[in-house]
């Protein structure tokens, strides 16, 4: 097949959506053929080849359930996710970094005081994670909403596991308080492999690419007037971090979990003595005018 006529093609497609009333998918229509058009072009994948692509993409919508989302999974492993996140990021700086929202924010966290427990199974080392939302000038927040969630202990998040971990294990909504301060106890994150069980996992076997992310805990911090921002600690010292399977980690991002030997602090929070303590202060920026 000439270049002339494989051009021909792709101009065909890209004019066959001219008359798209949003301008916006107009756009996207016509950027997404003629880069999937250049791929085609570059590579010139065979009829097998090509038929093995569609019925990756198959298996992976079929993998997807309410609680698992097996294409924000490759999104993730591809690296798409971080790029889309990195894009859309508030470019004004001195903010908190964002990161990947990660395919496990799958249901509503339940509402918690200040200084609860979100580890209901127990069996991890004992943890406080403290410190404040703050606007960028450092004003501190009050009332601002933290969605807070995690692994267990074992690396697996209570979606994942149902009748074996409580709805809501490692899961909270928390508002700070006066001073903008917030704190709550869990369980020291732990890395944990990605789901390998669907088309993801084979990908990554095919490559030779390892599934495992970094210890972290998610967040997305929320305060009127102020721009959102979606993003993890990572637990400083833990293995992956140069490697995180889904190209999340950030150094901003990584955070001493300090063992604590205070017994004073430790009744004050309501956990044994030592403990790890994880202090960190999440940085929003106001809305742009």
């Amino acid at each position: 097949m000439t270049t002339e006529f494989t051009t021909r093609i792709t101009e065909a497609v890209v004019d066959s959506f001219e008359g798209t009333a949003d301008p916006r998918l107009r756009e996207l229509l016509g950027a997404l053929t003629r880069h999937l058009h250049a791929f085609v072009r570059e590579t010139e994948p065979t009829m097998a080849e090509w038929e093995q692509a569609i019925a990756f993409l198959t298996a992976t919508g079929q993998m997807c359930t309410d609680t698992r989302q097996e294409f924000v999974l490759l999104s993730d492993v591809l690296g798409v996710s971080m790029l889309v996140e990195t894009i859309n990021s508030d470019e004004r700086g001195g903010a908190t970094e964002s990161t990947v929202l990660g395919p496990f924010h799958m249901t509503e966290s339940p509402v918690r005081a200040l200084g609860a427990d979100i580890d209901l199974v127990g069996g991890g080392e004992p943890c406080v994670i403290s410190g404040r939302v703050l606007s960028r000038d450092g004003t501190p927040l009050p009332g601002a909403v933290l969605d807070v969630w995690q692994a267990n202990d074992q690396g697996y998040y209570d979606v994942q596991q149902p009748g074996v971990q409580p709805s809501g294990n490692g899961r909270g909504l928390f508002t700070t308080d006066d001073e903008g301060r917030f704190w709550f106890r869990t369980c020291v994150p732990s890395p944990y492999p990605i789901p390998t069980d669907g088309p993801v996992g084979d990908l990554l076997h095919a490559t030779g690419r390892h599934p495992y992310r970094p210890a972290h805990i998610h967040f997305i911090a929320s305060a009127a007037g102020h721009t959102p921002v979606t993003t993890h600690i990572f637990v400083a010292g833990s293995d992956h971090l140069d490697s995180d399977a889904v190209f999340a980690v950030k150094e901003s991002l990584v955070q001493d979990f300090t063992e604590t030997d205070d017994p004073a602090l430790a009744r004050e929070f309501g956990v044994p003595s030592p403990f790890r303590h994880a202090r960190f202060d999440l940085v929003l920026n106001p809305e742009a005018p």
